[in-house]
């Protein structure tokens, strides 16, 4: 494989257009680190049927390579390119994320030389490498819960030259041993930021990450963390990460129609369940109210709001002009939902970037301004 200087070189010039880059130490990395290492043992691109076809790292060309798209690298927390030979069903489980995200978040986090810096989610390795070649490798820890991942990316970062220290655990747990850090980066959605991200962060630090339980309902979340260890943020604007694997929401197990079968209460509504997969302000409201929650839709039972932790539901059934909404278990899972949209939209149906959250012993407390029917706690 050629070294692809002229394609790297084009591909920090066309992020450098679209103002992604705070500082220019991020274009010289981007110029600098070699993507196509970071691939191996291959690609997996989806063909015209929807499954994943292997693309193995020799055959991976110069434009997909440098292309300011996400690749998927791993299917089902296992699959590599080595492992199948044709186009696969499958979900995608790491990936190298897509780049102008991958800068655009450096910045956001606002790292600079003469910081510590923890990411959570090594994946590739490639971002981890950005970080390495603009604050030196000395400066960045990195954790992967995958073993198979953090191997490849551990090789790839010694082939491109660099040495951070890289652990192989549970990035909900951070790592202690090299704390306090001034900075945490997070390359996957958390439901609920951990607790022992902010007790590693030091006074003044920032944790960036994705928060949210539903891939079209996640916002990227900036939090600054305060002498007494309180922390507190905005959201910067909407993003997508895969999600951490010990938050992923268990499969739905057993039969859904005798699940629903008894309702607490039945009432009509007339929002559509659709907002709830449609993206845009009311997803994002709707998976921070009921983080534990999935959306299922299924033939003969319509569209099903399961919350499998909490044991409790909210099927959705047409009802002429209106919606017939059933529910059980311990909460009322749309009861909660529909105040929180109603409540948005009576505020004048305010941006993303209108929504705080604040971590102290109270709580997770988000709020929409000040009015008392727009906070929350989780």
């Amino acid at each position: 494989m050629s070294d692809m200087t002229s394609e790297r070189r084009a591909l920090a010039a066309r992020l450098h257009g679209a103002g992604v880059f705070a500082r220019p130490e991020w274009r010289r990395a981007v110029e600098a680190v070699r993507r196509e290492l970071f691939l191996s043992p291959g690609v997996f691109v989806p063909d015209a049927t929807g499954r994943w076809k292997p693309v193995p790292a020799d055959r991976i060309a110069p434009a997909l390579a440098y292309s300011d798209q996400s690749l998927v690298t791993q299917l089902d927390d296992a699959l590599t390119t080595e492992d199948v030979p044709e186009a696969v069903w499958g979900t995608p489980t790491s990936s190298s994320t897509v780049p102008s995200l991958v800068a655009d978040m450096l910045g956001k986090a606002g790292i600079e030389r003469g910081h510590k810096v923890l990411e959570i989610g090594t994946g590739t390795g490639y971002s981890t490498a950005l970080m390495c070649h603009g604050i030196g490798p000395r400066a960045v820890t990195t954790v992967e819960v995958d073993p198979g991942v953090a191997r490849r990316a551990r090789d790839a970062l010694g082939a491109a030259g660099y040495v951070p220290h890289t652990v192989t655990g549970d990035g909900l747990l951070g790592h202690p041993e090299r704390g306090p850090y001034d900075r945490i980066i997070a390359t996957c959605a958390v439901r609920r930021v951990p607790d022992t991200w902010l007790r590693q962060t030091g006074p003044g630090g920032v944790v960036l990450t994705t928060l949210g339980s539903w891939p079209n309902g996640a916002g990227l979340l900036r939090l600054t963390v305060r002498e007494n260890g309180d922390a507190d943020g905005k959201f910067l604007g909407r993003t997508s990460f895969m999600q951490a694997r010990a938050q992923v929401p268990p499969p739905v197990a057993g039969d859904l129609g005798a699940r629903t079968a008894d309702a607490d209460s039945d009432r009509t509504t007339d929002l559509s369940p659709s907002l709830l997969v449609e993206g845009g302000m009311p997803a994002f409201l709707a998976q921070l109210t009921v983080p534990g929650s999935q959306v299922i839709r299924a033939s003969g039972l319509g569209t099903v709001l399961v919350d499998t932790e909490r044991g409790s539901f909210a099927q959705f059934l047409r009802a002429d002009e209106t919606w017939r909404v059933r529910q059980g278990g311990p909460v009322a899972l749309w009861d909660e939902v529909e105040a929180r949209v109603r409540a948005w939209q009576a505020a004048g149906r305010p941006g993303i970037g209108a929504v705080r959250l604040r971590i102290s012993a109270e709580g997770h407390v988000y709020r929409i301004g000040d009015g008392p029917s727009l906070r929350w706690r989780h």
